[in-house]
C-alpha cells in the first residue's frame, strides 16, 4: 500500500497527474473538490453541513473536510493506496490526515509538490479558463491571489513534511509525460 499526498499550486497539474498515476499504481485518487462537490449534489448529510458553511461564505470546518475524506476511506476497503489531491492545505489538517490514516492502520508514505513558475502557471490557468469556462481561470488577480493564499496556508506544510523526511519536490514544467517519470521515479523509491 502507498499513500501519497500531491500538492501545488493551482494549474501544476495536480488533478492531470493524479488521473495517470491513480491508473499506473492502482490507487484511489481523493480529490478535496470531487468530495465535496459529490456530497453537496447528493444531498448527504456531511455535504447538507458543508453547504451551510458554504452558503454563507465561510470556510467548511476541517473536521467536517475529515469526516468526508474519512468516509471515501471507508468506502474503498480493498484500495492498493490513496493519492490526496487538495488536502491537507494546512498544518492542522495534515495532523488531522496523520490520525485519519493511523486509526486505518495505514500511514502517509510522501507528499510531492509540483513546482512551476509563478508565470507559466498563470498562463496556463488563463488557457484553462478559454476552455473550462471556470471564472477564476480567466482573471489574472484573481489567479495571484490564489497564489498567496497557497503560500500563506499551504507553504508551512513543506517544513511539516520534511520534517518527517516525507517531502518531495517535483518540477511541473514539461511535457505530461516527463512530468509523469518525474512524479514516478519518487513513487518508485517510496515502495
Amino acid at each position: 500500500m502507498i499513500n501519497l499526498v500531491l500538492f501545488g499550486k493551482p494549474g501544476a497539474g495536480k488533478g492531470t497527474q493524479a488521473t495517470i498515476l491513480k491508473e499506473k499504481y492502482e490507487l484511489v485518487h481523493i480529490s478535496t473538490g470531487d468530495v465535496f462537490r459529490f456530497n453537496i449534489k447528493n444531498e448527504t448529510k456531511l455535504g447538507t453541513l458543508a453547504k451551510s458553511y458554504i452558503d454563507n461564505g465561510e470556510l467548511v470546518p476541517d473536521e467536517v473536510t475529515i469526516n468526508m475524506l474519512s468516509e471515501e476511506v471507508k468506502s474503498n476497503p480493498g484500495a492498493k493506496g490513496f493519492i490526496f489531491d487538495g488536502f491537507p492545505r494546512t498544518i492542522a489538517q495534515a495532523e488531522a490526515l496523520d490520525k485519519l490514516l493511523d486509526s486505518n492502520a495505514m500511514s502517509l508514505d510522501g507528499t510531492v509538490a509540483l513546482e512551476a513558475d509563478d508565470e507559466v502557471l498563470i498562463q496556463r490557468l488563463l488557457e484553462r479558463g478559454k476552455v473550462s469556462g471556470r471564472s477564476d481561470d480567466q482573471d489574472e488577480s484573481k489567479i495571484r491571489n490564489r497564489f498567496e493564499e497557497y503560500n500563506a496556508k499551504t507553504s508551512p506544510l513543506i517544513n511539516y513534511y520534511k520534517e518527517q523526511e516525507k517531502f518531495y519536490s517535483v518540477n511541473g514544467i514539461g511535457d505530461i509525460e516527463e512530468i509523469t517519470e518525474r512524479l514516478s521515479a519518487v513513487i518508485d523509491n517510496l515502495k
